[in-house]
């Protein structure tokens, strides 16, 4: 298997989406001796938000394109390869004001291109980014897959949309939650890691 490890919190090696997402593949390693694993740190080299430049390069075709537009439309294009290259990928989706952090809004911004990685029909719109598996990496500091605080979860639920637009169906997520919690936060990753299944 070919997997691609999306890393989008800032944190480092202190991240729990690093930590949880470096788990799942462990796992998966396990499952599928062999398998390559290409990491992309988003944090590291983050995608530019998008501008003029490059919403005109989406729709330029390629040999209209001038030099500037080509540019521009390089860092689409190089995202949608590495995610078209892999068969699972793992994405840590850290929960910041209650949604993603923008270097991964900016990926999924690349990502998501009309003609490309989804098309609009006579019937709707199709996603273009079929046959994959997306294992999310979520994590937060206080308890947002039930309870009272459920609402206020924009981040795992967006990727889900997202990832379906585009025709990817096939997710899974772990989350490690409570790790600013008094109560919870000293076993809150050991539990996560506990649930983890591939």
């Amino acid at each position: 298997m070919k997997i691609l490890h999306l890393i989008s919190s800032p944190r480092g090696k202190a991240s729990f989406s690093v930590k949880l997402g470096e788990e799942i593949i462990e796992r998966l390693i396990k499952k599928y001796p062999g398998s390559t694993v290409n990491t992309h740190n988003l944090t590291d080299t983050p995608f530019p938000h998008l501008e003029e430049v490059h919403l005109t390069s989406f729709f330029t075709t390629p040999g209209s394109r001038s030099a500037e537009l080509d540019e521009a439309v390089k860092h689409s294009d190089d995202a949608i390869a590495e995610l078209m290259n892999a068969d699972i990928i793992v994405i840590g989706v850290p929960m910041y004001n209650f949604s993603i952090h923008s270097t991964l809004k900016a990926w999924i911004d690349h990502v998501a291109r009309a003609g490309v990685t989804f098309s609009y029909t006579e019937s709707g719109v199709t996603g273009l980014v079929n046959g994959k598996k997306v294992y999310l990496a979520a994590s937060s500091g206080g308890i947002y897959s039930d309870g009272p605080m459920q609402s206020f979860d924009f981040g795992v639920p967006y990727m889900r949309n997202m990832l379906n637009f585009i025709g990817i169906s096939d997710i899974t997520v772990f989350r490690v939650e409570g790790v600013a919690l008094p109560d919870l936060k000293d076993k809150a990753f050991d539990l996560a890691v506990e649930r983890i299944a591939v």
